[in-house]
């Protein structure tokens, strides 16, 4: 997906303060993308399965069903990228969040450009835009990952992840035995020099979930204590 490709991307904005919603869709809009927006949990998730969104922003406080089911139901059958809102300073709202399978979050009240940014940021990866990747395929210790396709499969049998679990088992599997701190992390991964590295943290333990024989004694995605993260012995 090119950058004009990724503009013109379909976003579904789920909000239901109306104000938050037009500024969001008009700087989105501005962007070329194709912006819909929805003010209720169960419409958004009946839009999800029609109009088969790029990306989806998803705000956490919504009547009926709130953000984090929507994001849980979204996230049983598919694996578009999920970018919620939380109230300012609600860690442990974020944290769920990113628990069920959201990609990224902003807190309230958040900057309509950094929205934008981390939108195209997101969509530009989910596309394979990394610059820094060097090979189409990797494979280590039976892991498979193609950056091309976006599939993993450990020992013939297909893994399914997010595209941020994706972005980091990658990046960890290209640079193998080296230790990154979560700060490093969020910075090749999520394009960001700042922020909270508590999603790095979920993000980990949700790739580990899927991928290692026992999570709780990783062999794959391993801590260095004190310092951060690696991949293999």
């Amino acid at each position: 997906m090119s950058d004009t490709q990724a503009a013109s991307a379909r976003i579904l904005v789920v909000e239901d303060d109306k104000t938050v919603a037009e500024v969001v869709t008009r700087y989105l809009t501005r962007e070329g993308f194709e912006v819909e927006h929805v003010g209720d949990g169960a419409v958004a998730l009946a839009r999800v399965q029609d109009l088969m969104p790029d990306l989806m922003v998803l705000d956490l406080m919504l009547p009926g069903v709130d953000g984090r089911e929507v994001c849980r139901r979204v996230r049983a059958v598919s694996d578009i990228p999920v970018i919620m809102l939380t109230a300012l300073g609600e860690t442990g709202d974020r944290i769920a969040g990113l628990e069920l399978g959201a990609d990224d979050y902003l807190a309230k009240p958040f900057s309509p450009r950094e929205l934008v940014a981390r939108v195209k940021n997101i969509l530009k990866r989910s596309s394979g835009g990394q610059a820094e990747a060097t090979s189409e395929v990797l494979e280590v210790d039976g892991i498979s990952l193609n950056r091309k396709s976006r599939a993993v499969t450990i020992h013939g049998q297909s893994v399914d992840l997010t595209q941020r679990e994706f972005d980091l088992l990658g990046f960890l599997m290209e640079h193998p035995k080296e230790v990154f701190r979560r700060e490093v992390l969020l910075e090749h991964v999520w394009g960001y020099t700042f922020g909270d590295t508590s999603t790095v943290t979920v993000h980990v333990r949700r790739l580990r979930e899927k991928i290692e024989p026992d999570p709780s004694n990783p062999t794959f995605v391993q801590t260095v204590w004190g310092v951060g993260y690696k991949f293999g012995v």
